[in-house]
């Protein structure tokens, strides 16, 4: 028990050199444990109100434990008040700070509360949903507490954590743990499969958006889901790691409010056992190339299908989410260095970050009132409608992005690819276009979605 004391009372006050270590020199030394580690990093952690305005179904038969079953959907849409509850770290003195999207995604109002009970309102600058993410500006921010972001790669496994954040509305908690794994890719956030930090630190609902800091206060991820049967922490969190958090910052400052994030224009499966044996590897590791698109900037730098990508600026990579990980803190515009392994042979380049080009052009088109399916949206397949809505990169033709009030009721859905219409291929939206206009008394759709062919007809 002394020694488990000792060494906790060595890491609260160790220097900012992570390496150093001494002798605690009194006893109100151990038995402060982390409190003056607390006392630096909370006031940069705060909670956040959000309320978003949402279309609910009312129905006269809710709530009936009978009926209710049968009349699911029925009865006028009205909006309806949602309050979501979490925390966030400011990142800047002047008012930038970062949350989970899950937390203010499509919040009508955002509300800032410090520990020292000042509130601010704020603003999303920049989100996105597949990373779980969102910068917001506080509103009038001027001087304000901190947390520096550490270089998430340099974490290892065993590491003294403390999580911080505002678990069911409690107020602000600290809890601590150690970072339990690294590189945990197949957990699923936002709408993706994300690349976490995994620590026991104990992380519960409304601890979302919190500071995952390590024993120099330093910010090393953004806490953001747990597994649970029970709601409650189980032990197993998970932390957004704080590289990515500065890409986001960093975009943010620059004016963007949507995340750039760089295009591989490749497809990829995890090697194991049976393929390393085939590919030459000494041990299963990296992602086999399976197929690269003829724009990929990793084609332009040689790269080919079949070859296995190891490791990029460094770091191993085995999974298309590690992939995306490592290119997402990256950058649009850098240049990365990646190990790829061919014939059994290690080889390394550099490859140019780079958005997915839109060329040919997109042309995304609303269909006039003049068409048979009026308010629809289509588009061009190409590399950035194609990465916009994650569809293999043999994707052509057009592309359904928003069905519409009309089309919506007919049964499309965004990413429903136009093959062809009355039997006419379709390769263009002003193709599309002409189609739907007057295309007669009978109107046949060849569609493909999630793969699979699907003939939608319809009498006009």
């Amino acid at each position: 028990m002394i020694r488990t004391i000792l060494t906790i009372a060595v890491l609260a006050f160790a220097q900012p050199t992570f390496a150093e270590t001494r002798i605690p020199a009194s006893q109100a030394e151990i038995s402060l444990g982390f409190a003056p580690l607390v006392k630096q990093a909370a006031p940069a952690v705060v909670n956040i109100y959000a309320r978003r305005v949402i279309e609910a179904q009312a129905s006269p038969f809710a709530g009936d434990p009978f009926f209710e079953q049968f009349f699911q959907g029925f009865g006028n849409r009205r909006p309806r008040v949602q309050n979501s509850l979490g925390s966030g770290v400011i990142l800047s003195a002047d008012g930038f700070a970062v949350t989970n999207f899950h937390v203010v995604g499509m919040a009508t109002e955002i509300r800032v509360v410090m520990q020292d009970r000042r509130e601010y309102n704020a603003t999303v600058v920049l989100a996105d949903e597949q990373s779980d993410l969102a910068i917001l500006q506080l509103e009038g921010g001027r001087d304000l507490p901190t947390l520096s972001l550490r270089n998430s790669d340099q974490v290892e496994v065993g590491e003294l954590v403390l999580a911080i954040g505002n678990p069911f509305g409690v107020g602000q908690t600290v809890s601590s743990g150690i970072v339990s794994g690294l590189a945990r890719s197949g957990i699923a956030t936002g709408n993706e499969r994300g690349y976490f930090i995994q620590t026991d630190a104990a992380i519960n609902p409304g601890n979302s958006g919190g500071a995952l800091i390590d024993v120099n206060g330093s910010l090393i991820g953004i806490n953001t889901s747990i597994l649970s049967r029970s709601g409650g922490s189980n032990g197993i969190g998970f932390a957004i790691p704080a590289n990515l958090v500065a890409q986001f910052l960093s975009q943010a400052r620059a004016g963007a409010h949507d995340f750039q994030r760089p295009w591989a224009g490749m497809a990829g499966q995890p090697v194991d056992g049976d393929l390393a044996g085939s590919l030459g590897l000494a041990v299963p590791e990296g992602i086999v190339i399976s197929d690269l698109h003829d724009d990929s900037p990793f084609r332009q730098a040689g790269l080919q299908v079949g070859d296995v990508i190891t490791h990029v600026d460094g770091e191993p990579v085995n999974s298309p989410s590690e992939m995306v990980f490592r290119m997402s803190i990256v950058g649009i515009g850098d240049i990365t260095r990646v190990t790829f392994s061919r014939d059994g042979i290690a080889r390394e380049v550099e490859v140019t970050m780079m958005a997915a080009p839109d060329t040919p052009p997109a042309e995304e088109t609303t269909l006039g009132e003049d068409t048979a399916i009026p308010g629809m949206v289509v588009a061009r397949a190409n590399p950035a409608v194609i990465a916009r809505f994650g569809l293999p990169l043999s994707v052509t033709g057009v592309l359904v992005t928003d069905p519409g009030p009309v089309g919506a009721r007919a049964g499309f859905r965004p990413a429903d690819v136009l093959v062809a219409i009355n039997g006419r291929e379709i390769a263009t939206s002003g193709e599309a276009v002409e189609a739907l206009t007057d295309p007669g008394r009978r109107l046949r759709l060849d569609v493909l979605r999630d793969g699979q062919r699907v003939v939608m007809q319809f009498r006009l």
